[in-house]
């Protein structure tokens, strides 16, 4: 009598049910099947260059939320999800041992190199146990072997060229649905508890109210999400006019988390989107949302096409530039005190909730790299370790980008942070939401304290260097638009939880920080 088929299900990043090759192929190979998901100690150490934490309490608790989700999802479909602390390519290699007539491991492949290391010592594993390796591709809206390029090493390095010819020349694979049953697991194995954040030693997360993503990881919340966000509300339909909010869980898709590890599919997305336009309406916002999925994908083709470079100081043009690596002003810039609100209060906003905008991603990532000087690996790992949607490519591939080093030639855009301030917050509501020292400062005068009256501070209970810092920097083109402020006594622009507004002549930019050529962002 031949042995059983068993088929091992290796989830990383690919945490869901629905559009997921790895269930749909092993469902198709195999009698048994063992979905399994290891915390890899890896993943719980420093970073590479300058050892920071790896993994913070926000990303930790979302994807403890996503491990429990897709346990309960598959319990519903007669399965379940193994859990073990360790190493992949080990903890593969002791299933193999232990089950004895494992036919496969299926996985999906992943592009950067620790995730590429993984991937060698479970083929390597799986070699010596004579067992197939079935690896699959599913991060990305177009999958790599549909792209308009025979090699990856012919991707273009500036975005427009890729976009243009993926849209006019490749198409979006249809979705894979969801299993409605999945096989059995073999009997006699232990499904393995799901640690705490206490059990791999790290720090609990605390919720803070005024979080833009108060949200829970899991495939079932990415998907009601998605619900809310298009057909709930129809908050798609005014994306790109909302998208550069600051405030509140509405003013932009909030998909980024849910994407990065695997909870839902961009194909998913995308063909909502398609739905969407065909029974609602069609227009700018609904084409954005695949613009964005679009830049994710181009961000992981460039990592596969130049593979370390990705963390390389000199970046993607072999630049030299003489980066600093002053530890006194990383702590300004990671702890929110520079004395550029602007600047602080987003750096504040990730480090309390894990969360920051695309917009003010941007800002402080110029601010560290073209007006701090300071050495853009130290911005990428600071960003790897809080953000709860880090995604390797994405995160190191905007760094390259803001230090001027990326695979586009077209650089030194500097953002103007008292511009960009008094742009998407003019009335400072953003500012005092997360710079309390501040909120005595009405209007858009918040955003250029160092500039008010003795007067006007003492008025404000403001006292620079004793209740809020002087900037440790002031850029020369900033006294340009310090003195254009709206005065404090007009409404808010924002509401604290209704969408941004963006300022008309924003919103047809595209994403500035890529496009222009202008300095005066």
């Amino acid at each position: 009598m031949s042995k059983a088929r068993i088929v091992i299900c290796l989830l990383r990043n690919d945490l869901r049910l629905h559009d997921n090759e790895v269930f749909y192929w092993a469902e198709r190979n195999a009698e048994y099947i063992v979905p399994i998901y290891c915390f890899d100690p890896r993943h719980y150490m420093g970073t590479y260059k300058y050892n920071l934490p790896k993994t913070g309490p926000f990303r930790l608790r979302f994807l403890l939320d996503c491990v429990k989700d897709l346990r309960s999802s598959l319990l519903k479909r007669g399965s379940n999800l193994l859990v073990r602390r360790g190493k992949p390519e080990e903890v593969v290699a002791d299933l193999i041992k232990q089950l004895g007539s494992v036919s496969a491991v299926a996985f999906h492949e992943e592009v950067a190199s620790e995730e590429l290391n993984v991937e060698k010592g479970v083929k390597d594993v799986c070699a010596q146990m004579k067992v197939k390796v079935h690896a699959c591709w599913g991060s990305t809206l177009y999958h790599r072997d549909d792209l308009p390029f025979h090699y990856v090493s012919r991707l273009p390095d500036v975005y427009t060229q890729f976009r243009k010819a993926v849209e006019t020349q490749s198409r979006v694979r249809p979705v894979l649905p969801s299993p409605e049953q999945l096989k059995p697991l073999p009997s006699g194995l232990e499904e393995g508890p799901i640690p705490s954040a206490e059990d791999l030693e790290q720090m609990e997360a605390v919720m803070d109210p005024r979080s833009a993503f108060p949200c829970s990881g899991g495939e079932s919340q990415a998907l009601a999400r998605l619900k809310h966000y298009f057909w709930d509300t129809d908050a798609v339909a005014t994306y790109k006019e909302t998208r550069n909010g600051l405030i509140g869980v509405d003013y932009s898709t909030k998909f980024a988390p849910w994407l990065a590890m695997g909870c839902i599919s961009p194909r998913y997305i995308y063909e909502q989107i398609k739905k969407y336009e065909s029974d609602r309406t069609a227009n700018q916002s609904t084409y954005w949302v695949i613009f964005e999925l679009l830049w994710r994908d181009y961000f992981k083709f460039v990592g596969v096409k130049y593979g370390d470079r990705l963390f390389h100081v000199k970046g993607l043009q072999d630049k030299s530039v003489p980066w600093k690596t002053d530890k006194k002003l990383f702590n300004a810039w990671k702890e929110g005190c520079t004395g550029v609100p602007f600047v602080d209060a987003n750096m504040r906003e990730l480090a309390l909730t894990g969360f920051m905008s695309n917009r003010g991603r941007q800002n402080v990532a110029s601010f560290l790299t073209k007006d701090l000087g300071l050495d853009w690996r130290m911005g990428a790992e600071w960003f790897e370790y809080l953000l709860i949607d880090h995604d390797v490519c994405s995160n190191y591939g905007n760094w390259l980008y803001s230090a001027g080093i990326g695979n586009d030639p077209r650089e030194n855009r500097k953002f103007n942070m008292v511009k960009q301030g008094l742009d998407y917050d003019s009335n400072g509501d953003y500012v005092r939401l997360w710079v309390p020292e501040l909120q005595g400062i009405r209007g858009g005068d918040v955003h250029t304290p160092w500039t008010l009256s003795s007067s006007s501070l003492s008025h404000a209970q403001v006292s620079l260097n004793e209740t809020y810092p002087s900037p440790v920097v002031i850029a020369p083109e900033w006294s340009r638009h310090a003195n254009k402020k709206p005065s404090g006594a007009g409404p808010s622009t924002r509401g604290k939880k209704g969408p941004s507004h963006t300022p008309k002549q924003h919103r047809d930019r595209g994403i500035d920080f890529y496009f222009s050529k202008g300095k005066n962002l």
